[in-house]
C-alpha cells in the first residue's frame, strides 16, 4: 500500500490536456502528464484494501498495489520491474486502455479511484527516459523456430516472450510496417508511432525477425509456414467489419471506419495511400457506432476540418453515473465522454439507420428513426418510435459498428482450422491450440473484438503454451 492515510488526505487528480483549439490542429499526443511529485502523491492514495480488486479488473493482472507503493516511496526502477513482470507494453496500455482496473478499485466505490493508468504510464515513461528499458536477450537458444502471423499487440507480446525463451521468432505482417492495430488502427494523437518503433528496436535486439509486406495466405502460402517452422501462432486480429446493409449502401462516401483511420495514419507517416482518399474536410460527417472506434473517427474528422460531426448509437443513452451497489467491482455501463467528444461533436442515442439518401451516386443524407428498447422474455427488443423518423445531412458516413470475426478467406481457409460459433478460431485458453497440429491462436482472432490489454494477455499466455508444447515445460509466466 501507499501512505496509510493517503486515500483520506489526498483527492484524485488526473493528467490534463492541451486546450482544444490547439490540439485539433495536429495529430500529436496532447496529454499533459502530472509532474513526478504529483504522480507519487497519487500513488500514495492506494489503500490497504485487503482484497485488491484491481488485480481482477486488469486482464494482464498487473500487480498494481506493489508498484503504487514503490512509486510513492520513490523506487521507480523497481516499480518498472514489477510492471514489466506482467505487461510487455505498459506504454500502450497506459495510454489507450480504458482502465477496467480503476473501475474495480475499492476507492471507486466513492468515485475516487486511484489514478492507476496515469501511474502506469509515468513508470514506463520514466523507464525509457532513464535508459532502464533494455533488450532482454535469451542466454540460450532452443533451436526451435516459431512463426507469428500478425504484428498487433497479441502478436508482439507473443513474439517477445518466445524470443526471451530462446526460440527463433519470425513475425509476418501484411502491411508495409509492423504494429498492426497499434500502428494503423489507433490515431497518432492517442498513440504516437515512436512508442511502437522503440519497442520494435528492443525486440529486434532480442532476436525477433520482422517481415512486413508478407500477407500469409495471399503472398505466402499458409501451409508453407507449417513446413518451415516448428510452431505457428495466428494473431491477426478480428478484421471483418460489421456492415450496415440498408437501401443506399452502395452510394459513394460511405466507408468503414478502419479504412478512414488507416489512411490518416499513413498520411501522418508520410506513406502512400493506394485507394481513393477518404477525407472529412468541409464535410458533414456522420459516424455510426458509439464505441472507441467511433470516437477515434470523431477526433480524426475534427482534425481534418469537418464542417460538422455527428455520432449515432443504436443503444439507449447510458446513465451519467452507475449504481455502484449493482455494478462494482465490475465494468459499469455508464456515459463515457472521450477527449474527442469534447472537441466538438453532436451525439445521439437510440436511433437506427433506415436508408442512405444520395444524389449523383454520392451520399447526401441519412434517414434515421428513433427506437425504444423493451424487455421481453429476458431479452432486449428494439421497437421503432412512431413518428420518430428524421433526416441528417451527411457528405461522409463512417461505419464504426465493430467487427464480427477474423477474415476467413485466405489463410484460415487454407489452413483449415476449426472456427467457433461466432466465426473466430476455436482454441481454449488452457493451451491456445487450434484443431490443426502445430498451430496456435491468440488475441482477437481467437476471442473476437476486444481490448489491447486483453490481446497482450492472450499473447503472453499463448507464448507460454507454445513454449511448453515445444520443450515439454516452460518458465514463462501466464
Amino acid at each position: 500500500m501507499g501512505k496509510p492515510t493517503g486515500f483520506l488526505d489526498i483527492t484524485r487528480h488526473e493528467h490534463g490536456y492541451t486546450p482544444v483549439d490547439e490540439r485539433v490542429k495536429h495529430f500529436r499526443d496532447f496529454v499533459v502528464p502530472l509532474p513526478e511529485a504529483g504522480v507519487r502523491e497519487q500513488a500514495a492514495r492506494c489503500m490497504d484494501c485487503g482484497i485488491p480488486y484491481c488485480h481482477r479488473g486488469c486482464p494482464v493482472h498487473n500487480i498494481i498495489p506493489d508498484w503504487n507503493d514503490l512509486v510513492y516511496r520513490g523506487n521507480w526502477r523497481e516499480a518498472l520491474e514489477v510492471l514489466h513482470s506482467t505487461n510487455n507494453f505498459p506504454e500502450f496500455t497506459g495510454r489507450i486502455c480504458p482502465a477496467p482496473c480503476e473501475a474495480s478499485c475499492t476507492l471507486n466505490f466513492n468515485d475516487q479511484p486511484v489514478t492507476i493508468k496515469d501511474i502506469e504510464c509515468a513508470i514506463i515513461d520514466k523507464g525509457w527516459a532513464e535508459g532502464w528499458v533494455t533488450p532482454q536477450i535469451a542466454t540460450h537458444r532452443t533451436g526451435k523456430r516459431v512463426a507469428v502471423v500478425g504484428s498487433g499487440p497479441a502478436g508482439l507480446a507473443c513474439a517477445q516472450q518466445l524470443a526471451r525463451a530462446g526460440h527463433r521468432v519470425v513475425v509476418f505482417e501484411k502491411n508495409d510496417r509492423i504494429g498492426g492495430l497499434l500502428r494503423y488502427g489507433i490515431p497518432d494523437f492517442k498513440l504516437e508511432t515512436l512508442l511502437i518503433d522503440r519497442r520494435l528496436a528492443q525486440m529486434q535486439a532480442e532476436g525477433v525477425e520482422f517481415r512486413p509486406n508478407s500477407h500469409v495466405g495471399i503472398d505466402i502460402p499458409a501451409r508453407q509456414l507449417l513446413a518451415e517452422f516448428d510452431a505457428v501462432t495466428l494473431t491477426g486480429g478480428a478484421e471483418a467489419p460489421r456492415d450496415l446493409k440498408v437501401p443506399g449502401r452502395e452510394l459513394g462516401g460511405i466507408h468503414f471506419a478502419m479504412d478512414f483511420l488507416t489512411q490518416q495514419n499513413r498520411r501522418v507517416a508520410g506513406g502512400k495511400i493506394a485507394a481513393a482518399e477518404i477525407l472529412a474536410t468541409d464535410k458533414d460527417v456522420v459516424v455510426i457506432g458509439g464505441g472507441d472506434t467511433g470516437s477515434d473517427c470523431v477526433g480524426t474528422s475534427i482534425r481534418q476540418g469537418a464542417r460538422s460531426v455527428t455520432q449515432l448509437e443504436i443503444l439507449p443513452k447510458p446513465p451519467e453515473k452507475e449504481n455502484k451497489l449493482l455494478t462494482w467491482p465490475d465494468w459499469p455501463l455508464k456515459l463515457r465522454t472521450s477527449s474527442s467528444h469534447e472537441e466538438g461533436c453532436d451525439r445521439d442515442w437510440a436511433v437506427t439507420t433506415k436508408q442512405f439518401i444520395g444524389r449523383e451516386d454520392r451520399v447526401t443524407a441519412i434517414e434515421v428513426t428513433r427506437v425504444e428498447w423493451q424487455q421481453a422474455n429476458g431479452r432486449q427488443i428494439m421497437a421503432e418510435v412512431p413518428g420518430g423518423t428524421l433526416e441528417l445531412k451527411a457528405d461522409l458516413v463512417l461505419l464504426a459498428m465493430g467487427f464480427v470475426h477474423p477474415v476467413q478467406e485466405g489463410m484460415l481457409r487454407e489452413l483449415g482450422v476449426a472456427l467457433d460459433g461466432r466465426g473466430n478460431i476455436a482454441a481454449s485458453t488452457d493451451d491456445y491450440q487450434t484443431s490443426v497440429n502445430k498451430i496456435f491462436a491468440a488475441g482477437d482472432m481467437r476471442r473476437g473484438q476486444s481490448l489491447v490489454v486483453w490481446a497482450i494477455r492472450e499473447g503472453r499466455q499463448c507464448a507460454r503454451a507454445v513454449d511448453e508444447w515445444l520443450m515439454g515445460h516452460s518458465e514463462l509466466p501466464r
